[in-house]
């Protein structure tokens, strides 16, 4: 009937954490508050407060538009709105050294919980009990507001997985699994702890740079108003904003395998900061993410390590005293001070982790689990791009309101636990700053390696995850 969702609160959460594959979820956010949330009606709710927007050229060479090779603006949302409508009256606003023709912006990776921090009502317009997170609201969400053309680099998120709500306009997510890591050339410069990002921009890719990259594999969706996009964990993906104006909405979910990750993670900054530190600054590389601010010290990245081992260790332990626990009660849910060691059915929640059994067999093939998940006209599979479609151009899936009855949601790109910490930078009218990174250059036999080399070798994810088990083993004895 009218009102009812297709999935229970429980249902859904077991898809979420159990689902090793994208998926889009529809007719679940009816009720929503946040699906007004459109660019017009948030102008009116900040009413005049400023945000920073990052701007990028349309234009779509072989290189990805890092976050480094970015200009930065503060401008309203009003602002925003006229400066993308082409309107006379953002001639002399901050915006206005930019062609909209030529440029994108992008308000990315907002912490509703700070923009809104003087509206905190606002945060429960966000509801994601639906899905099975009691108490997960605004306040665990982040918002992007984009104009036609704004994008995110391929990348994967080191932690977590991530659910997005769609709001306003259409985005375009491409998004390759986990196996597809070595055909996507990883690397950590720019560096931002929870970010691996790729070399190839994959809506243009250098083919003869980045020959590996034939080998991967797309999933190909387009995201509408009212659909909910799960990105799986390990997912690479790339969005753009395919609508002159994109709102969206994510949450990124913890898991309990996050407690190893930031393990490799504290390793991965320890590195990059000693090795980069000690270049000569002259050499102009601006290998440090706008979100990190500055590099850490190597004293601060050892307690961080150090914090990273203690915590896994002390979520092991708890896992252990908490399974031998069950075997004797008939108790299914219990909380804890952190995830426990139990693969993808925990999820971790504000105050606490909870742990999440069902009937999920993970014993089983995966063409067995898949089948148990309900797959529909509300479920939607992200599939592969068919090789007939060729490169980044067209949809695998095109699950947009044509053919269903979505109502409103968000999308985005992860980054579960990173704090992203607000770059004050100039408004001055100059082109993004690195047009070419340190990299970025074609590779032949003669070029001399860099210490970028040296590093896209030495924090390889696969090189990383075996120092970070070779360094737990170490401790555990």
């Amino acid at each position: 009937g009218e009102g009812v969702k297709p999935f229970t609160p429980e249902k859904a959460k077991e898809i979420v954490m159990s689902l090793q594959q994208p998926a889009v979820f529809c007719n679940m956010v009816g009720d929503w508050p946040a699906l007004q949330w459109n660019v017009k009606y948030l102008s009116a709710v900040l009413d005049g407060k400023t945000v920073q927007f990052r701007l990028g050229l349309k234009t779509v060479d072989l290189v990805p538009q890092f976050e480094t090779r970015c200009s930065y603006v503060e401008a309203t949302l009003e602002e925003f709105l006229a400066w993308s409508c082409g309107q006379p009256s953002c001639l002399s606003g901050p915006l206005s050294c930019y062609d909209s023709s030529k440029y994108w912006a992008y308000a990315d990776y907002k912490y509703i919980a700070r923009i809104f921090e003087d509206k905190p009502e606002i945060f429960q317009d966000i509801r994601w009990s639906d899905f099975g997170f009691p108490g997960r609201s605004g306040k665990e969400s982040t918002l992007w507001i984009g104009s036609e053309g704004a994008n995110t680099p391929c990348h994967l998120d080191s932690y977590g997985c991530n659910l997005v709500l769609q709001v306003e306009g259409r985005k375009r997510w491409h998004l390759f699994p986990p196996g597809d890591t070595s055909f996507l050339y990883p690397t950590r410069i720019p560096y931002e702890e929870s970010s691996i990002f790729s070399k190839v921009n994959v809506a243009n890719p250098d083919l003869k740079r980045f020959p590996k990259f034939r080998n991967s594999t797309a999933h190909v969706v387009t995201l509408s108003p009212g659909q909910v996009l799960l990105v799986p964990r390990h997912w690479w993906h790339y969005v753009e904003s395919i609508d002159p104006i994109t709102v969206s909405i994510n949450s990124w979910i913890e898991l309990d395998a996050d407690h190893e990750a930031r393990v490799e993670e504290a390793i991965t900054r320890m590195l990059v900061c000693a090795i980069k530190s000690a270049e000569n600054p002259s050499d102009g590389d601006l290998w440090l993410n706008p979100t990190e601010v500055e590099a850490t010290s190597h004293e601060i990245n050892l307690q961080y390590l150090n914090q990273a081992v203690s915590t896994y260790f002390k979520c092991q332990k708890t896992s252990v005293s908490e399974q031998a626990h069950s075997s004797s009660t008939a108790a299914e849910q219990r909380t804890g001070i952190s995830c426990k060691r139990k693969k993808r059915e925990v999820g971790c929640e504000p105050d606490g982790c909870r742990l999440l059994t069902h009937g999920f067999d993970f014993s089983t093939s995966k063409a067995e689990e898949l089948q148990k998940i309900p797959f529909g006209p509300h479920l939607i599979q992200v599939l592969p791009q068919s090789q007939e479609t060729g490169s980044m151009g067209a949809v695998a899936v095109e699950s947009d309101s044509r053919d269903l009855p979505c109502e409103n949601e968000g999308e985005h790109i992860g980054k579960l636990h990173r704090r992203r910490k607000q770059l004050v930078m100039s408004n001055d009218c100059e082109m993004p700053a690195h047009q070419m990174d340190s990299d970025s250059s074609p590779c032949t036999s003669q070029t001399a390696l860099s210490t970028n080399d040296l590093l896209d070798c030495l924090v390889n994810p696969h090189v990383i995850s075996l120092v970070a088990r070779l360094l737990l083993e170490r401790t555990g004895v």
